[in-house]
């Protein structure tokens, strides 16, 4: 049996007191923590602009789109992700930015390795899961898509 064909490359991130689970393929590029602040009015999720490629991302602060408060990461610790978008306007938004509170890492699971909680989900998670007896959650990236092309200019 091939190992490879079982398992899934897989990131995990940390959050403000949680830690997200996304399969490598999602994420385009992982950079230092540097965004342009938000402008006045605008979404409490939105930490600011990431000058990217020549694109200008939004990012996005997961805790704040799932309800809870902003948090900045502060001390070299925090970095933005970027994910790659898959939703209907992929085109238009090929990419979004999520901030981190720490470097994210790799790890290869099989489905074993994985199972879903039960509980109550915010706006901004798809699944509770245990991963190797720690709790993680998948985002849900549609919603988090939604908040991205909100930011269009």
């Amino acid at each position: 049996m091939n190992d490879n064909s079982q398992s899934l490359s897989c990131v995990l991130i940390p959050m403000n007191g949680r830690q997200l689970l996304l399969p490598n393929v999602s994420v385009a590029e992982v950079v230092d923590y540097a965004s342009s602040d938000a402008e006045a009015n605008t979404p409490d999720w939105l930490v600011g602009y990431l000058d990217w490629r020549g694109l200008q991302l939004p990012v996005i602060s997961y805790d704040a789109a799932n309800g809870d408060i902003l948090t900045v990461p502060g001390d070299n610790r925090g970095r933005i992700v970027v994910l790659n978008t898959i939703g209907d306007n992929h085109q238009e938004t090929p990419f979004m930015a999520l901030v981190t509170q720490g470097i994210p890492s790799q790890a290869r699971l099989t489905k074993e390795q994985i199972r879903e909680l039960d509980g109550e989900n915010g706006p901004a998670d798809l699944m509770h899961v245990e991963v190797d007896g720690e709790s993680a959650w998948i985002p849900n990236l549609e919603y988090l898509e939604t908040l991205a092309q909100q930011t269009r200019h």
